[in-house]
């Protein structure tokens, strides 16, 4: 049953996230491909200008622009810029690396230095995601508090809680506070706004200073606080800048910053998408609910029901145990019975050690409360199980 259900929820997760890229391939290609044949043809007619001012042929040209791409790659560049590989420029690339953000402005160019990357992403990777982990583990908690305290702010107000923070009894208001949680949406409203002002705040000092456009400085940061990092606007790139070291200790603050929230936010949003998902296989299942039992009330409307086995319509582990004793009877009296009969009288204590067999390979029985669906908080593995552990530790009474 649960594992049909997860298999069902990833199926249909990877089907949309299929759909989801078909969808966006044909809006990118739609919208980028003309800019990109017009800049091809604008650089064949530059090519050919060139060749013919300079009485060069379009093989030496091409040569020659093969060998900047290899410098390029080493850290050449038209302009001036800082250096790659001093401990400033390498700690500007090892942050990159460990945050998973990986412009690709600077790469290692020998054997050497590809080898120790391996080794050295495999270990602070997985510590930078520890690290955001925690991060959002100690974020859900004050963002927790503060809703709760405002809730509790809310009943006192309408005369559920008296003033002096000492809960009466006998109201559900009260008893519900015990396991109140704060909504998931909320939750994702407040990383959207904080996220938000990190980034305009952190544009603010991009535009003036790197000379990029304020939405430029907008896009640079979504790129890079979502670590997809594509590299064509890197910041702190520049030898020389105007109070060079105060701004890029705010550089590093701020994409530290986006990144710990832009992580967050995606956390709660993958809750949502499984809410929908969710919502989507329940729709599912009970049209297919319907149909089924049409089609068993059309072909069997004409045929007589013997006993109580035929009649049930949800089976459940409770209503097999009083279908059980119709069959133990049965058997008693010595009458033959089904092999469908059978295996209905023994559905219990299939189901039952199959719970055992569950509860011994997990170490530990499931225990689920009736607060533990609430508010799409249940379930997740990593920061997912990280963050709804914390609410249901936020949620009990200070």
């Amino acid at each position: 049953g649960r594992l049909n259900a997860d298999n069902a929820r990833f199926l249909l997760l990877a089907v949309l996230i299929v759909l989801y890229m078909l969808c966006g391939a044909a809006v990118f290609s739609a919208i980028e491909l003309p800019t990109e044949r017009e800049a091809k043809e604008r650089w064949e007619e530059r090519m050919e200008n060139f060749t013919r001012r300079h009485n060069l042929s379009r093989a030496e040209l091409r040569h020659f622009l093969r060998e900047y791409e290899e410098a390029s790659v080493a850290g050449i560049r038209v302009d001036d810029i800082r250096p790659r590989w001093d401990f400033t420029g390498a700690f500007y690339f090892v942050g990159t690396v460990v945050s998973t953000i990986g412009f690709g402005m600077t790469t290692p160019a020998t054997v050497g230095g590809k080898i120790f990357l391996i080794f050295y992403g495999l270990i602070g990777c997985a510590g930078t995601i520890l690290f955001f982990n925690l991060f959002l583990e100690r974020l859900i908690t004050v963002i927790a508090y503060i809703m709760k305290s405002c809730h509790e702010r809310q009943l006192r107000r309408k005369g559920v809680l008296p003033h002096n923070g000492r809960r009466g009894s006998g109201t559900s208001e009260v008893d519900s506070l015990a396991g109140w949680k704060p909504s998931v949406y909320y939750v994702m409203l407040i990383l959207c706004v904080a996220s938000l002002i990190i980034s305009c705040c952190a544009s603010a000092m991009y535009t003036p200073i790197e000379g990029w456009s304020y939405f430029d400085s907008l896009y640079f940061c979504f790129v890079a606080f979502s670590t997809i990092g594509f590299g064509d606007l890197v910041s702190s790139q520049n030898i020389r800048y105007e109070s060079q070291g105060l701004y890029r200790f705010g550089n590093f603050v701020f994409i530290l910053m986006g990144v710990c929230c832009i992580y967050s936010l995606f956390n709660v949003i993958s809750i949502v998408i499984k809410q929908s998902i969710n919502w989507i296989l329940k729709k599912l299942a009970c049209k297919c609910c319907h149909r089924c039992q049409r089609r068993l009330f059309r072909s069997r409307r004409n045929v007589v029901m013997p006993g109580n086995v035929r009649s049930r319509r949800n089976i459940s582990i409770e209503t097999d145990v009083v279908n059980e004793s119709d069959t133990d009877g049965r058997r008693l009296s010595g009458e033959m019975i089904s092999m469908k009969d059978f295996l209905a009288s023994n559905k219990v204590s299939l189901a039952i050690m199959q719970k055992q067999l569950s509860e011994t390979a997990n170490g530990y029985p499931r225990q689920m409360s009736s607060n533990s669906k609430q508010n799409g908080f249940s379930g997740g593995v990593g920061a997912l199980a990280i963050m709804n552990n914390r609410l249901a530790e936020t949620s009990v009474d200070r």
